[in-house]
């Protein structure tokens, strides 16, 4: 099974770090995210990649060609201002005879990937979205009388559920997409979900997106303190 993983936008909300090299090869603990989002596909044996490359996608080429990792990676140049969907379109001779994985190259999480294929698989639809639940912005207290009786620092929004980012897909996804100027999460998923032809796997564990500098700053604190939950793989 193959993974595509989008790595082509700007990263416009991270100039200090994205005016040099792209998003996905910004590091935490000294890694590209990109490279952390791989080792978590490669625990559990899936370790083919296409990586949908766009603006400064020489610099995630030229990484892969010294990477010690036994991965098969496949560098596409899926253009400079493709949208999502654009981009996915762009490696359809890549995968289009098999059910493969496609995910973003900005977002960590620790999804249980066998069950969500396996989850996958017996719904039997086109597509498949893991479904998270994302942190309040600030910490919460919960005060009585003026007093503070308990805090908790961004802990996850109750009853709201985003789109995490992983996703298993059937080849006539494409089907759905029309050019480089169409966004996945815009007419795609709009279609699939008209059709009742897009599932979701609920997960519970961590999941954190890297937008900003500060949630960078936020990843890097959990690897230095041996928080990773996202490092599944030793």
């Amino acid at each position: 099974m193959k993974v595509v993983i989008l790595a082509g936008g700007k990263g416009t909300r991270m100039s200090e770090e994205t005016h040099l090299k792209p998003k996905p090869m910004v590091e935490i603990g000294g890694m590209p995210i990109l490279w952390h989002i791989m080792k978590n596909f490669n625990h559990y044996g899936i370790n083919d990649f296409v990586i949908c490359c766009g603006y400064k996608g020489n610099i995630i080429k030229n990484y892969f060609k010294n990477i010690e990792e036994d991965w098969n990676v496949t560098c596409v140049n899926t253009g400079l201002n493709s949208m999502t969907g654009g981009r996915l379109k762009r490696i359809k001779k890549l995968v289009e005879e098999e059910t493969f994985c496609f995910t973003y190259g900005d977002t960590l999480n620790d999804v249980k990937i066998n069950s969500l294929i396996n989850f996958h698989k017996k719904k039997s639809k086109i597509a498949t979205v893991t479904a998270c639940q994302p942190t309040e912005k600030y910490g919460i207290l919960d005060i009585k009388n003026n007093t503070v009786v308990s805090f908790k620092e961004k802990p996850p929004m109750k009853n709201i559920w985003v789109n995490g980012g992983y996703f298993i897909l059937e080849p006539n996804v494409f089907d759905y997409i029309k050019d480089d100027s169409t966004t996945w999460e815009k007419e795609p998923m709009n279609e699939l979900v008209k059709n009742k032809q897009l599932s979701a796997y609920q997960h519970r564990g961590f999941y954190q997106h890297m937008d900003t500098i500060s949630e960078k700053k936020y990843l890097n604190k959990l690897w230095e303190s041996d928080n990773a939950k996202w490092k599944i793989w030793e």
